[in-house]
């Protein structure tokens, strides 16, 4: 079934055309029926498959009908909660996007921004607001924000929004909503505890269910390898992989935001242009630094898990993992930034000897093995050559002990 035939307005096909979506994805054919007769859904599907489009096309449907039969007001009709500040730009983006041509007013409200430009939006009235839950009830309890007009309510990443420790906010936004609402309660994994959240916050016994959960937890467009290699080495490796893939997209995941300003320096000493990204920087750089990586001024983007949920970055060919996760869920979300939609994408983790037990317990999480790239150690003496910068001292005397061990041996010959 193609967009065009849906019974949604024609300002949102027009959209859809316009942004070139032809048919839904899978959570996208399941969801919007559903959501477009009133029900209340649960719905869980992995990172990349289009959740956000799968509840903002028909929200913005259903509003988009509301405002040609009634007077515009200005309550917010539909609360989107978000765990972090990067998730809520990205889903305001979708939502103007998709209704770039219908009435319908969207705000994006988080902190590490002035609130005043905010607050004078919503006094224009809002009928999509995107919100993180501190900056959210900080203009409730001003009297800034009205929510007793929320028809619809949705909880995007509730997994990471359980991690984030907002489990609290999201059932005291329930007290703040009219009682008859619609719920959508989006999440990349379930387990009980996010089945109890949900069917306490679903207004319905019985919700609409929606699970897209292939075996293979990470996305079949994607290829992903480890490569066994020392510590104080990864920076070459990565050197080398920047520099045969100079047109590429990469996204390279390291542990600390002290580990990514030092892979920025390492990658700057060899003469690659690189940006980082991690909690350290204010929201303002935050914002620049995505902008000028999603429009491809700079091909490499260094991150900590700031990045590893929720955001989509086009074209992404790339995602490195420069250092093993701590935890193994966010191993499918970190490689998820890439092969996403249709597109293919390639993902390689460097493995430290010390970092093998973390590399076991992703391995059982995924329940199979990553494919080794293997190295042998011929390319890895070529790949400390090929550096630019200078390459660990211990390795170096390795290499030239096993050298002058070959010399030794063909003289006994």
């Amino acid at each position: 079934m193609k967009f065009e035939q849906y019974n949604i307005s024609p300002e949102i096909k027009r959209s859809l055309s316009e942004l070139g979506f032809k048919r839904p994805t899978d959570i996208q054919f399941k969801a919007i029926p559903s959501i477009l007769k009133g029900d209340d859904v649960l719905a869980v599907a992995q990172t990349g498959t289009g959740k956000t489009a799968a509840f903002a096309i028909p929200v913005l449907d259903i509003l988009q009908q509301q405002k040609k039969r009634f007077k515009a007001d200005k309550h917010v009709r539909c609360l989107v909660m978000v765990p972090t500040r990067e998730l809520a730009i990205q889903i305001s983006d979708v939502f103007k996007q998709v209704g770039k041509h219908t009435k319908v007013s969207i705000l994006g409200l988080y902190g590490g921004v002035e609130q005043e430009p905010q607050i004078k939006k919503l006094e224009k009235g809002v009928d999509v607001l995107i919100a993180t839950p501190g900056r959210m009830f900080d203009l409730v309890n001003q009297k800034h924000l009205d929510l007793s007009g929320v028809d619809i309510l949705i909880l995007d990443e509730a997994d990471h929004m359980l991690d984030l420790g907002f489990i609290k906010d999201i059932r005291d936004v329930i007290r703040f909503l009219p009682k008859n609402h619609q719920t959508l309660f989006f999440s990349a994994t379930i387990d009980k505890t996010i089945k109890d959240l949900a069917y306490s916050v679903l207004n319905t016994r019985n919700p609409i269910r929606i699970q897209i959960s292939p075996q293979d937890p990470v996305s079949k467009n994607v290829t992903h390898s480890v490569a066994f290699v020392e510590m104080d080495d990864k920076r070459f490796f990565l050197e080398r992989l920047i520099k045969e893939y100079p047109e590429n997209k990469i996204l390279v995941f390291v542990r600390t935001k002290v580990r990514a300003e030092r892979v920025f320096n390492a990658m700057q000493r060899v003469g690659i242009q690189t940006l980082t990204m991690h909690g350290g920087k204010e929201q303002d750089d935050r914002l620049t630094v995505m902008d000028k990586f999603k429009d491809g001024n700079v091909k490499v983007l260094i991150t900590t898990d700031v990045n590893a949920r929720g955001i989509d970055i086009p074209n992404v060919e790339y995602v490195v993992n420069y250092d093993l996760p701590d935890e193994p869920e966010n191993y499918v979300h970190r490689v998820g930034r890439t092969g996403r939609g249709v597109q293919k994408g390639r993902a390689v983790s460097f493995c430290s000897p010390e970092e093998k037990p973390v590399l076991d317990k992703i391995q059982k999480y995924l329940g199979k093995e990553i494919t080794e790239m293997k190295i042998d150690k011929a390319d890895y003496r070529e790949t400390l050559a090929f550096t630019e910068d200078t390459p660990n001292d211990n390795w170096r005397l390795l290499l030239e002990q096993e050298e002058k061990s070959k010399l030794k041996k063909r003289k006994k010959k």
